[in-house]
C-alpha cells in the first residue's frame, strides 16, 4: 500500500490509540508486579493456572492451552515446566494421541491460584474498575467486544482467552 492509499489516523484517533497502548501496557505491568510481589508468580503463570482451573478436570491439551493464553508452544512449554517444578501443574501424555500432552492443575496449583486470586482481583478493581462509572464499564465492554469480533473472536469466547 503506498502512502497515498494509507488511511492515517486522525489526531483524535492517534491520541486514543496511544492512550490505549499506554493504559494496557501499564495495567499489565501493574498486575504482573502485584502478582510477583504478593504471590511469587508472574501474570502469565496466573493466567495458565486460571485457564486450567476453569477446564473440565482442570486439564487441557498443551496446544489448546497455548491458543487460549495466546502463547507459542515453546513459551508455554517453558512456563509449564516452571509450574511443574513448583508442583502446581503436571503433564500427562494423551492416551489416544501420542503427539499430544495434557497440562493438569494439581491441588497445590489450585491452592496457589486460590491464594493469589483475591489480591489479583483487588488490583484489577483498583487499577481499572474503581476508576470507571458503571456507564463507562458498559461502554468498555461494548468496545472490547467490537474489537474482539473484528479479530475473529466470537461473543462469549473472550472469557476463556484471558485471566479472571
Amino acid at each position: 500500500m503506498s502512502g497515498d492509499e494509507t488511511r492515517w489516523l486522525e489526531p483524535d484517533e492517534l491520541e486514543t490509540w496511544l492512550s490505549y497502548v499506554a493504559a494496557t501496557s501499564l495495567l499489565d505491568g501493574a498486575l504482573d508486579r502485584q502478582l510477583q510481589r504478593d504471590a511469587g508468580m508472574p501474570l502469565a503463570y496466573y493466567q495458565i493456572l486460571a485457564m486450567l482451573s476453569d477446564a473440565p478436570g482442570r486439564s487441557l491439551r498443551m496446544s489448546a492451552l497455548a491458543a487460549i493464553t495466546q502463547s507459542s508452544q515453546s513459551r508455554l512449554s517453558h512456563a509449564v515446566a516452571r509450574l511443574e517444578s513448583r508442583g502446581w501443574v503436571r503433564r500427562t501424555p494423551c492416551s489416544i494421541d501420542r503427539r499430544s500432552t495434557f497440562a493438569q492443575l494439581t491441588e497445590e496449583g489450585y491452592a496457589a491460584l486460590a491464594a493469589a486470586a483475591p489480591g489479583h482481583v483487588c488490583a484489577v478493581r483498583r487499577h481499572l474498575f474503581d476508576r470507571l462509572t458503571p456507564e463507562q464499564v458498559q461502554q468498555l465492554h461494548e468496545i472490547t467486544r467490537a474489537v474482539l469480533s473484528g479479530l475473529g473472536v466470537a461473543d462469549g469466547d473472550a472469557r476463556g482467552m484471558l485471566p479472571g
